[in-house]
Order: C-alpha cells, then sequence, then structure tokens
C-alpha cells in the first residue's frame, strides 16, 4: 500500500494556472484506500476546478493507475475528452503520474495531485502503518518479522543504540524501540539466538535508485 496525502487546493491551482481545460486520472487501489484519489474524490476535485473556473473534460479512476494496460485503456475510451484537454491531473501516487504520463499518447502535461509518502500497512482501525523501505535486502527472517531498517529510528541492524529509556526510542520518546521489540518477537519464538548473528554492512547495490526493470 502507498500512502499519499492530497496537494491542497492552492498547490494545484498553482501548477494548473495557465491551464484551462483538464482531465483527471484516479487510483481505485492505494489511493481509493487513503481517500486521496477514488471515485469521490476525483468528482470533489472537478468542482475544485470547475469553481476556480477550470473546465473538466473528463476523468478515469482505472482500478490500480500504476498498471500500463489499465491506463491505455481508460486512455482509449476517453480519447476525445483528452484531445479537448490541456492537462492531466494525477490523484494518485508517484507510479501512477509516472505510468499515466508514458501512455499518454498526446503529449499532454501530467501534473501530480498527491504527495506519494511511504509504504505501508492498513491497521484495523483504517490507520496507516510504515512498515517497509523496500532496501532491496530483506532481513526479516532474523528480526522476528519486524524491520529494523524501517522501524529504527536510526535504521540499525545490529541491535539497539543503547540510547532507549523504559522501551522508548531516544530519537522519539512516543515510539517503541523497534530492537527491544524484535528482542521480545524472537523470545517469544524461542530464537534469541538469532541475535548473535552479525548482519553485515547494507549492500546499497540492491538499493539503487532507480532499480533496474525486472520481470515477475
Amino acid at each position: 500500500m502507498i500512502i499519499t496525502k492530497q496537494k491542497t487546493p492552492d498547490d494545484i491551482l498553482k501548477v494548473l494556472a495557465d491551464k484551462k481545460n483538464v482531465f483527471i486520472v484516479g487510483c481505485g487501489d492505494c489511493a481509493a484506500t487513503c481517500k486521496t484519489g477514488g471515485e469521490p474524490e476525483v468528482k470533489a476535485m472537478a468542482g475544485v476546478l470547475k469553481a476556480h473556473g477550470k473546465e473538466v473534460a473528463g476523468f478515469v479512476v482505472p482500478e490500480t493507475a500504476c498498471v500500463a494496460a489499465q491506463i491505455k485503456t481508460a486512455f482509449a475510451k476517453n480519447r476525445a475528452a483528452l484531445k479537448a484537454s490541456d492537462a492531466i491531473l494525477v490523484l494518485a501516487c508517484g507510479s501512477g503520474v509516472q505510468c499515466t504520463k508514458d501512455n499518454d499518447r498526446l503529449g499532454l502535461d501530467v501534473f501530480p495531485g498527491c504527495d506519494s509518502l511511504f509504504a505501508a500497512l492498513v491497521n484495523p482501525d483504517g490507520s496507516f502503518r510504515e512498515v517497509c523501505s523496500t532496501c532491496g535486502e530483506c532481513v526479516l527472517d532474523l528480526t522476528g518479522g519486524i524491520c529494523p531498517v524501517t522501524r529504527c529510528s536510526k535504521s540499525l541492524r545490529n541491535g539497539p543504540c543503547g540510547g532507549s529509556i523504559k522501551g522508548k526510542c531516544e530519537v522519539d520518546r512516543d515510539r517503541d524501540c523497534a530492537w527491544i521489540l524484535i528482542y521480545e518477537q524472537l523470545k517469544t519464538k524461542g530464537r534469541l539466538d538469532v541475535m548473535k548473528n552479525i548482519m553485515a554492512p547494507r549492500d546499497y547495490r540492491k538499493s539503487l535508485k532507480p532499480a533496474k526493470d525486472i520481470r515477475v
């Protein structure tokens, strides 16, 4: 799940200042869950743009905005509306924005309507919890399923820094120390011996940006 936050109307109107006709692309997956780019949010944004003198030529909310085939199909069905547009506003994550740009055959200006924040789990109460940094070198088998790269404020891979107090992180006293959580989890599973292993420094070649295209 990619967590997004919708940009303010002022920020969006600023980038669309010289654009008259706008086509909006939403996302029925992550952005819909975040309530930043589902159909209700797309329609609300259309209302905002119209209230500020913009024409909304049309909109689409593909099931997943970062899947090229879905964007291509949506654009094929809305070619006339796209031809009448000066720009495309994408209410989705950065991947959705770039997928839209790559599959727009008319060469329109494509603008993001959301900021991408992090990859997360959806908690039972509907809140979002960052749990993975997509570092390319997963060590969850050694840490009881708790990612130290993400959940430790210092991304330490070989135990705590020593600054925690009563189980709380020295950087953020409202946050549990990730390594104490890891210790307690491994203890529960009878696997504390795993903590004797020394992890090698991260191989940053595995998380070079941009990553090489892969096929799964």
